[in-house]
């Protein structure tokens, strides 16, 4: 009989709610939706044409090597048993029985969530996969995709899971208390410093990139930025792991600080250059997103205008003024400014947070009793020196760690297309070009349909004679 109860099938345990289950499946697909296909849609219209194919690859690779390497060992190292005060045990994350069970970070102090491990398992590697994705937003238009393969698993291994476990799974910033809601450190900071050194040790782009670099689609850009921003929703909203008071408040600061610093941005450039950019309001909304998302759901809504404020000027200074004038970071060529719209929002949300964490919110999700920001009085002064000291562990190691796995892979492979393929973009690097102008697919060869043309007019006009530079003449 339809609905009746049937004893061979699994009881569903007692620890499981089923609607904290769904929102944290819901905001893991949210955040994966953010890398795929936000990201990979992103990368391949706000490049040059001819590097459409080979920025969506470099996304589209990240994405699943990520996600292999993070149930194989990575996914333990961040979230495990200890093995070090920054690094936990690898190993792998398929055992069923494992996964079943009810989902729970040994090191931490942090509540059990009340779905199963598999559950956590996958959101934690949709904020792997798009933390190395923002990696290569640095480096997009030269560097060698053999390279680039290997970086992604070895970065992945050394770098990431050192600041996740640090700061998430239980390691020594976190019983410390350094305050990162969501992934200003772990994620933005992270990506930005790797992201700006990886483009010291690969090099420039080609001086003519360099010096006209326009996207190939503004429209299609705009519908990645989208899916980026709506996926925000679940980035901090899963953050509680429960579809709770804390997620409902950190959803509705993430818009707020996006809408803000969006506005401020465009703003700054309305005043200094005299009209909107696009791309600008992009860069603005991006910034907004990673300012808020270290204290998206420990800060009042007031405070998360502030921050889209600070996000939406601070960076636009650093890139318009600071840039221009810095020798360092005119020689780095960071090709989508991740340093800037990713490691310094990411700071200063880090920062501002040990400014404007709320006690009464905090002790919803926080592990350390009565921790607040400067601005409630308390420890709030030595919350902020926390801050501070948190993000320049999570600075140094991702220079460090960086550094030594492009140096270890230039051994092997050449970290830069060579010169020539530099020239050719995606057809040298893939033997594919994004947009098919002639035929179902096929290149348009314009000398042989010239030639075919030149022949077709001597056979029709025996009087036919060629035309200077190409242009042909009836007589």
């Amino acid at each position: 009989m339809a609905g009746a109860y049937d004893p061979s099938l699994p009881e569903v345990p007692e620890w499981l709610n089923k609607g904290d289950n769904a929102w944290q499946l819901t905001a893991a697909t949210l955040v994966g939706l953010q890398s795929m296909p936000g990201l990979v849609i992103l990368y391949a219209s706000i490049v040059k044409k001819k590097w459409a194919v080979n920025s969506a690859f470099m996304a589209l690779y990240a994405f699943a090597a990520v996600l292999l390497c993070w149930v194989l060992l990575c996914y333990k190292m961040a979230f495990g048993e200890e093995l070090l005060p920054f690094w936990g045990k690898g190993g792998p994350a398929f055992n069923q029985g494992y996964l079943k069970g009810q989902a729970k970070i040994p090191n931490s102090n942090v509540a059990a969530p009340y779905f199963p491990m598999a559950t956590l398992v996958y959101f934690q590697f949709t904020f792997a996969a798009i933390t190395t994705i923002l990696v290569a937003g640095s480096v997009l238009g030269r560097m060698n995709i053999k390279a680039w393969m290997a970086f992604v698993p070895l970065w992945l291994i050394f770098s990431y899971t050192v600041g996740a476990y640090s700061i998430w799974g239980g390691g020594f910033l976190y019983q410390w208390g350094v305050i990162d809601y969501s992934g200003g450190y772990v994620i933005h900071l992270s990506s930005g410093v790797a992201g700006f050194v990886a483009a010291y040790w690969v090099g420039p782009r080609p001086k003519a990139d360099r010096e006209r670099f326009p996207p190939n689609n503004v429209l299609l850009m705009l519908a990645g930025a989208g899916l980026l921003w709506m996926g925000w929703s679940g980035f901090n909203g899963g953050a509680p792991y429960a579809a709770n008071l804390t997620s409902s408040i950190a959803v509705l600061n993430t818009n707020l600080s996006a809408a803000t610093s969006l506005l401020v941005w465009t703003t700054l450039d309305v005043i200094f250059f005299g009209k909107p950019s696009v791309i600008g309001a992009i860069q603005g909304m991006v910034t907004g997103l990673a300012g808020v998302t270290p204290g998206a759901g420990l800060i009042q809504t007031w405070a998360a205008i502030i921050i889209g404020v600070v996000s939406g000027t601070a960076p636009w200074a650093s890139m318009m003024i600071i840039h221009k004038k810095s020798a360092l970071l005119q020689k780095v060529d960071d090709t989508l400014a991740v340093f800037y719209t990713h490691a310094v929002a990411g700071l200063l949300g880090g920062i501002m947070t040990g400014l404007f964490a709320h006690p009464d919110l905090c002790v919803l999700v926080l592990p350390l009793p009565a921790t607040r920001g400067a601005f409630y009085g308390g420890n709030g002064g030595k919350q902020l020196l926390k801050q501070l000291a948190g993000a320049a562990f999570i600075a140094v190691w991702n220079v460090v760690s960086t550094t030594i796995i492009l140096l270890a892979i230039r051994v092997f492979i050449p970290l830069r297309m060579a010169e020539e393929e530099l020239g050719i973009g995606d057809d040298a690097a893939h033997g594919e070009e994004a947009y098919a102008l002639w035929g179902d697919g096929e290149k348009f060869d314009a000398t042989r349909h010239v030639q075919q043309f030149e022949r077709d007019q001597e056979a029709a006009h025996p009087s036919y004679v060629h035309g200077a530079r190409g242009v042909t003449i009836v007589l």
